[in-house]
């Protein structure tokens, strides 16, 4: 099979994202001709169909999905072969560094830790690109080539993407978070949200029969503390998602037997090896996560 050439890498990437052929020329600068043949040349060169063309656009096939994704890693590791070639003789690398990250992570975990990244590497540039832990979450993004490394749920129900090396950060207890001073918080109805109703807390969640059917579904957690906040339920939720949580709310314990989610960082074996993505692992690796200072013991019997 002939190699393709990184003009054709970029060409597949152009044509998945743009959604069409037409619109991938526009993007790159060429004809829709040139686009045209250019795919042909790389099905030809693979042997499969890549894209089925319509009136709608071009839609990846499950081959066209799993190219790209390798065109767009491909890619992404001839850029940093640039940038640490660059930087050979002192040691140093500038670019970007792709981040995934579900938004509490976002929000909480990783400032103080891009802080001292910017710090001791002031040229690498991070960004970070906030996704819903909802089916291929933070490690779908690394797998398909659009980070470089994803800060993601581990022990989902969802399948970790094959191929990608990953480790545990922290393991984060479940608490109830309810309207500070309510005398019963048990018997207000249950606020949640998809991302964590698709957690690894399902068994423990089905055996607890105080629990009620959630009649309040928000956007992400952050809706979810304002809800509560508002005195509209309550709500199980993940440490980290309580970090930074208003004095209107009372954060109890769910005891010795709660519940936790475990927390990490995927990245690919190939964008294991470079300088940036080391050197975040690092500044992760030397998290130190601090307990809600609103967390309350559990009680016996009803939590109030």
């Amino acid at each position: 099979m002939a190699d393709l050439a990184p003009h054709e890498l970029r060409v597949l990437v152009a044509v998945e994202r743009e959604r069409g052929f037409s619109a991938a020329a526009t993007a790159l600068g060429l004809t829709q001709s040139a686009v045209s043949h250019s795919v042909r040349s790389s099905e030809s060169k693979i042997g499969a169909v890549l894209f089925v063309r319509g009136r709608q656009g071009a839609r990846p096939t499950a081959a066209g999905v799993r190219a790209v994704a390798h065109a767009r890693r491909i890619l992404r590791m001839l850029d940093v072969m640039a940038a640490e070639a660059r930087g050979a003789e002192n040691a140093t690398v500038s670019g970007p560094l792709r981040i995934a990250a579900f938004r509490s992570a976002a929000l909480y975990l990783l400032p103080p830790v891009l802080e001292r990244l910017r710090t001791r590497h002031p040229g690498i540039d991070p960004t970070v690109r906030i996704v819903r832990e909802v089916g291929p979450g933070a490690a779908g993004e690394v797998a398909a080539g659009r980070a470089d490394l994803g800060i993601a749920t581990i022990g989902t129900p969802a399948p970790m993407p094959p191929g990608l090396i990953r480790s545990v950060l922290t393991e984060e207890p479940y608490a109830l978070v309810h309207p500070a001073g309510h005398p019963d918080p048990r018997s207000l109805p249950l606020v949640d949200w998809a991302e964590n109703c698709t957690s690894y807390t399902k068994d423990w969640w089905a055996g607890q029969e105080w629990i009620p059917r959630a009649t309040v579904e928000a956007e992400d957690d952050g809706a979810v503390l304002s809800m509560v906040s508002s005195g509209l339920g309550m709500a199980i939720m993940p440490e980290l998602s309580l970090t930074g949580a208003p004095s209107t709310l009372q954060i109890t314990d769910l005891g010795p037997e709660r519940p936790t989610r475990t927390v990490g960082y995927v990245t690919t074996p190939e964008q294991a090896r470079t300088i940036a993505v080391r050197a975040l692992i690092r500044e992760l690796r030397d998290l130190r996560p601090t307990r809600s200072p609103h967390m309350k013991p559990a009680r016996h019997g009803r939590a109030g």
